[in-house]
């Protein structure tokens, strides 16, 4: 009997390795110290002491029950940047640029090339948001997961100069909300989209005019990585004053997160295009609109508050980056909260 047989193969380990070299080599910083294979990853901070008082920021996440789609639609080129974005996001909206990801893989049965196809998708991600993947690791767990089936998950650091984390502490009512375009579903809320639609391959592979793509395309649609955005606005010489990522829990979760006690948001729901996705959710599901907003982005995976007197540089900025901006609402004074009108 050797560890084969019992259903872990230290051979597809080797080559998982092997085939994802080429796709995590391309995203590789000057600060990265060593190569892929070591028993940790290695990241000198050398430039982290021309800050005046460097702030280390720290994100993991997952995707959730988004990788059952994966598995039906036999896709798992993106579902790697939906890892990452969930992570990096949640460091870029303190203020901070991430520097280095690791992702974990636990897996039924290692296939080299599916596992090489994921992390491909984690270095796509770690590319859109210039952070090194330094490591990771892929487990295989056999007999405890399908053979066919494997979780996704990651790690992000980031840093920023205490001066510059945004904590929402200097917010004062007349601050405009701007809001930036998301992709679609983004990683939050499959468990119920799972219960909303057919989770076949015949239904996800249906074309939907109101989509314009068919229906697993666009819930499959990788999450919105929004920290060249936010970078882009930090270089125009704007303070963002706070700033929400909006995952689990949609707007009434999220917003309030953002905000200092004694100032609520106020978001104007006809102020930008909702996705067709989500109206279909809502009309497949019977879905109320508050259930909606409580547990999706609703098309909207960041919100930021700045000056009135910032708002074109902003929105120049958001658009320089690739982004979508919307003007959203606005801050008044008020107990914590969000009212969407």
């Amino acid at each position: 009997m050797d560890y084969k047989s019992s259903g872990v193969d230290i051979e597809a380990g080797y080559k998982s390795v092997e085939l994802m070299k080429a796709s995590v080599k391309e995203t590789m910083r000057e600060e990265v110290l060593g190569g892929l294979g070591g028993f940790s990853g290695a990241f000198s901070l050398a430039k982290i002491k021309e800050m005046e008082e460097p702030v280390l920021l720290s994100g993991t996440d997952g995707c959730g029950t988004k990788v059952k789609l994966a598995f039906i639609m036999d896709k798992h080129d993106t579902i790697g940047i939906d890892a990452v974005a969930m992570c990096v996001n949640d460091v870029a909206c303190a203020g901070g640029e991430p520097l280095f990801f690791l992702d974990y893989i636990a897996c039924g049965k290692n296939y080299p090339e599916k596992i090489a196809t994921i992390v491909a998708g984690v270095a796509e991600g770690c590319k859109q948001s210039e952070c090194a993947l330094i490591g990771g690791e892929t487990a295989e767990h056999p007999g405890l997961m399908p053979e066919d089936e494997y979780d996704l998950a990651g790690f992000a650091v980031g840093v920023v100069d205490k001066k510059d984390i945004i904590t929402g502490e200097h917010l004062k009512a007349g601050d405009v909300l701007i809001g930036m375009a998301s992709s679609g579903v983004h990683s939050n809320g499959f468990s119920l989209v799972r219960k909303i639609f057919r989770m076949n391959k015949e239904t996800l592979d249906t074309y939907f005019d109101e989509l314009g793509t068919t229906l697993g395309e666009a819930l499959l649609a990788p999450t919105r990585i929004y920290v060249k955005a936010l970078k882009s606005i930090k270089k125009a010489g704007v303070t963002v004053k706070a700033c929400s990522h909006i995952t689990g829990g949609g707007f009434y979760e999220n917003i309030p997160r953002m905000l200092c006690d004694g100032k609520r948001a106020v978001i104007e729901k006809n102020s930008y295009p909702i996705p067709p996705i989500f109206t279909m959710m809502a009309r497949e599901g019977q879905v109320e609109e508050q259930m909606m907003y409580n547990t999706y982005n609703m098309g909207l995976g960041m919100v930021l508050a700045v000056d009135p007197s910032d708002v074109d540089k902003t929105m120049e900025a958001i658009k320089a980056a690739g982004d979508t901006p919307y003007v959203v609402g606005k801050i008044i004074d008020g107990e914590k909260g969000v009212d969407l009108v």
